[in-house]
């Protein structure tokens, strides 16, 4: 699909979906999801004050690392934005900006800081415009930069905050290729096209070494540029790479990037989709010989129907909505990850994850059938209904048994709860014509043919 029929894709999403249930049910609906979120804050900021995350049953909090990196206040801080939440924005803003330091000797996972930090920061910058979120983005970016320092240019997965050395020489496709949009961002916001140079690098290393099939495996060898892994599927570990390709080509117009997805795009089609008793899904392949190798399909698989529709697959999109909404009804709310053959759980917790409520939402905007607008209705009340406590929200252990898991991650707040929001928040909140989502949630300006491109090109 070339660009213009793309973003005539993204245009149909931003005018859909407007004429569903009443005012009065989508006030009611949205009220409900603020004070979820607000009620989850309000534990982290009871129990949790200036850590990354909380514990709310044990009424505590946790870092990821050695020392904080205030991962909830980053994260949670562009749906902030987006609900209007006066009061807790400041309490954010407080934090962050009297709080967060990068200059920490410790070994951080560059991929996970740059979804959620790096672009939290950025879509901060962009939604509420005090530069002092783009300072800390920069200097945070600039510290990340030494992973890409390899002999094939596909970046280390962890560096040194303090001193930049980097280390873990295996790493997966998504810990190359999803941070293109922050980078990218960063590039476009600064002048300084080195982010998104880097990063695209590493995403075309790894892109030429894709298998006989045209798909990529779990995992490869930074230093050799060997696979160490040749699964192919879209789970985690391969899953945000090719979303970044859809959505970084959305964002920068870079042709590079177009090519290689709609090419990634035909090879999960042809290899990966498997039309079963039990639905449609997207399954596990070798990447070499296409052979079947696993029928698994989990909670993180989700997001594929946000880049079906966002392509204008909309009928594939419509069958895997159903698949996505069946397992997410097996137990009342969705486990970890299935056998699609035989419906089997094969890990049974439930993370309070996004991406089936997020795969939801892409389909509901782009079709307006109004039976995906309840299904969001019900994947809300499944996390009111199991993953509430008292003093806050948890994961689960067991969907099957229901038994809590005492831990909040902040992508409760980036995530979940943003795009249950939108669901029922005013069509003025949020428009596909203006922002891109990254892969946590954070809306990054969408600027279209008219501003800057990277100048990395393909070899």
């Amino acid at each position: 699909m070339g660009k213009r029929s793309i973003l005539w894709c993204v245009f149909l999403l931003w005018i859909s979906g407007c004429a569903l249930a009443s005012n009065a049910e989508r006030k009611e609906y949205a009220d409900r999801v603020k004070a979820a979120f607000v009620k989850g804050w309000g534990a982290y900021m009871n129990y949790a004050y200036g850590m990354d995350a909380v514990n709310p049953i044990a009424k505590r909090g946790h870092n990821w690392y050695e020392e904080t990196l205030l991962m909830t206040p980053v994260d949670a801080y562009s749906t902030m934005c987006l609900m209007g939440l006066e009061k807790e924005k400041t309490e954010a803003r407080n934090l962050i900006f009297e709080r967060l330091d990068f200059n920490k000797d410790m070994y951080v996972q560059q991929f996970e800081i740059a979804i959620r930090i790096v672009g939290g920061l950025v879509s901060a910058y962009q939604l509420d415009g005090d530069k002092r979120f783009l300072d800390l983005a920069v200097d945070l970016g600039d510290r990340l930069m030494p992973v890409f320092d390899t002999p094939t240019g596909i970046p280390y997965r962890m560096v040194n905050l303090k001193t930049g050395k980097i280390e873990g020489n295996v790493t997966n496709p998504c810990e190359v290729g999803s941070m293109l949009l922050e980078y990218g961002m960063l590039s476009k916001l600064t002048g300084n096209p080195k982010y998104y140079n880097a990063c695209k690098k590493g995403i075309v290393e790894v892109y030429k070494r894709r298998g006989k099939t045209g798909l990529v495996g779990g995992g490869i060898n930074c230093d050799t540029g060997e696979w160490t892994d040749t699964k192919a599927h879209i789970r985690g570990g391969i899953d945000a790479f090719y979303e970044y390709l859809l959505k970084g080509y959305i964002l920068f117009g870079d042709q590079d990037l177009k090519a290689m997805w709609e090419q990634s795009l035909n090879s999960v089609n042809k290899y990966l989709e498997e039309n079963t008793d039990n639905g449609y899904w997207i399954g596990e392949a070798d990447m070499n010989t296409g052979e079947r190798t696993a029928t698994v399909f989990g909670a993180l698989d989700c997001f594929w129907n946000g880049c079906l529709v966002l392509e204008g697959e909309l009928e594939r999109a419509k069958k895997l909505q159903e698949s996505i909404y069946r397992m997410w009804t097996l137990y009342g709310i969705e486990p970890e990850s299935i056998n699609y053959k035989t419906m089997e759980v094969l890990s049974p917790y439930y993370m309070i994850r996004p991406e089936a409520i997020e795969a939801t939402y892409y389909v509901w905007k782009a079709t307006g059938d109004e039976k995906y607008y309840e299904m969001g209705k019900v994947m809300f009340e499944s996390i009111e209904k199991y993953c509430q406590v008292e003093n806050g929200y948890v994961q689960l252990k067991d969907v099957r048994t229901k038994e809590t898991w005492d831990t909040l991650e902040s992508f409760f707040f980036a995530e979940t709860m943003k795009y249950c929001y939108l669901f029922f928040a005013p069509e003025s909140v949020f428009s596909f014509k203006n922002y891109v989502l990254n892969t946590e949630a954070h809306p990054l300006k969408n600027t279209w043919d008219k501003d800057w491109k990277g100048d990395y090109k393909m070899k």
